[in-house]
């Protein structure tokens, strides 16, 4: 079966950077939903319409391709007080605290970020605490891997019909994919902090 709009894709893929350094190679496939929707870059849907199981190919994309240019207005710094402690270097937090009391910002940073719940809309950015001073806190909403070229190997695994509930939900059953759902710049006007929340240094981490 070829690759075509509403198929589901299991690809293997292992991720290097411009220099063939290995940013990561998971141990099990990503599968996605093929047609546009989201699921995985553009220029590597583009690369795989029409292609069958077992074809394999190395492709490049430039920053503008994958995880966008770095923009150092997404680097912000805040007072150490609006953020609960203890307050540790590589923490993330969706958004960052404005007119919160202590008590109220404890309490979001509790609330972990639910990768599983479908339901939620993960509008605003991700902010990883890159350095900690006494009194100030400096956080970054750029993806780790921004401004970088990205090097994928790739190797079709398997390919199937979606289904119906697929189609309609834009993903493949119990999976995520990656690609690029990054958060718009108007979200910077408008952010909470709503708790902390690990992510993955790969490209599976933009859901």
């Amino acid at each position: 079966m070829k690759i075509e709009k509403n198929t589901i894709v299991s690809l293997r893929y292992k991720l290097s950077d411009a220099q063939n350094n290995i940013i990561e190679e998971p141990d099990t496939p990503m599968v996605y939903l093929h047609g546009g929707y989201s699921g995985t870059f553009p220029k590597i849907e583009s690369l795989l319409d029409g292609k069958d199981i077992g074809f394999e190919t190395t492709v490049q994309l430039e920053p503008q391709d994958a995880f966008g240019e770095y923009d150092p207005n997404l680097l912000k710094i805040e007072p150490r007080e609006r953020f609960p402690e203890p307050l540790e270097i590589g923490m993330q937090f969706e958004g960052v605290p404005e007119e919160q009391s202590s008590e109220e910002l404890e309490a979001a940073s509790l609330n972990e970020v639910d990768d599983d719940d479908d339901d939620q809309e993960v509008d605003t950015l991700i902010y990883t605490v890159t350095d900690l001073a006494d009194k100030q806190v400096v956080l970054d909403g750029n993806h780790p891997l921004a401004g970088m070229a990205l090097r994928f190997w790739l190797q079709v695994e398997d390919v199937r019909q979606a289904t119906e509930d697929e189609i309609a939900n834009q993903h493949p059953q119990g999976e995520d994919g990656f690609g690029m759902d990054l958060a718009d710049d108007d979200d910077l006007d408008d952010l909470d902090l709503s708790g902390t929340a690990q992510r993955d240094q790969g490209p599976r981490t933009l859901h």
